[in-house]
């Protein structure tokens, strides 16, 4: 599944640069040249990650950074700091406001994107095209295929993702309201209740291999993905 990257960069040929390799990797590059810009861009759609840029025009991206981290809305979104500053103190500095990781200019395209995947693979697993197995079920995102015990699943798209999701969230209660943001999207306006359209057709598809109540329903709260 492929992730929503924004990037705040002032200087064009930089951030022209990083969403080339954003996409060339598979995900999906949104842009801002401030923080005023990546606020406005933050109202429409929430990223899955932030590049963001030490030095900018207004607001820092430290003071950018930190403010993200103390609003309860946007605490979550993991951000890798990019910066031509590599002193010792300065990758604390960045850390300390909850930054994710610290990436120094000038950087290879290689070494952005292992440490892009490294950062989604630990905050949002399903964004990876990591092969996932639980219980005899496996889901290989790269593939686009599921198997239970060997034997291939048919599943839709939504049903996929929706799986993909449980998959990289085990043992956790899920809302209706956090599954259709992390599986539909932020921007798209539908029912609550679709979920739960979507869950009665991934478990009848698991049916087949066995597998159909590893999906829990916990009342009153949402769904679970569990063995227990």
């Amino acid at each position: 599944m492929p992730a929503c990257i924004l990037v705040v960069e002032d200087e064009p040929a930089i951030q022209e640069l990083l969403a080339l390799n954003i996409t060339q990797a598979g995900h999906n590059a949104i842009r801002a040249l401030s923080v005023e810009q990546a606020q406005m861009l933050m109202r429409e759609t929430l990223p899955d990650l932030i590049l963001l840029d030490w030095m900018l025009p207004g607001m820092s991206g430290i003071e950018f950074a930190r403010k993200l981290k103390s609003d309860e809305f946007t605490k979550s979104i993991p951000i890798i700091i990019l910066t031509a500053r590599g002193e010792e103190i300065d990758k604390v500095r960045g850390l300390e406001v909850g930054a994710d990781d610290y990436v120094t200019k000038p950087f290879s395209p290689r070494e952005l994107n292992a440490r892009i995947k490294a950062v989604l693979r630990r905050s949002a697993p399903q964004m990876t095209d990591d092969p996932i197995e639980f219980g005899g079920l496996r889901l290989d995102p790269g593939a686009h295929r599921v198997s239970g015990n060997g034997a291939t699943l048919d599943l839709g798209p939504t049903e996929f993702r929706l799986l993909h999701y449980f998959m990289s969230n085990p043992e956790r209660v899920h809302s209706r309201s956090q599954v259709l943001d992390r599986v539909w999207g932020d921007g798209v306006y539908v029912e609550d209740r679709t979920v739960d359209v979507h869950i009665r057709r991934l478990r009848k598809a698991l049916t087949a291999t066995g597998h159909e109540d590893l999906i829990q329903t916990v009342r009153g709260a949402g769904y679970r993905f569990s063995a227990q």
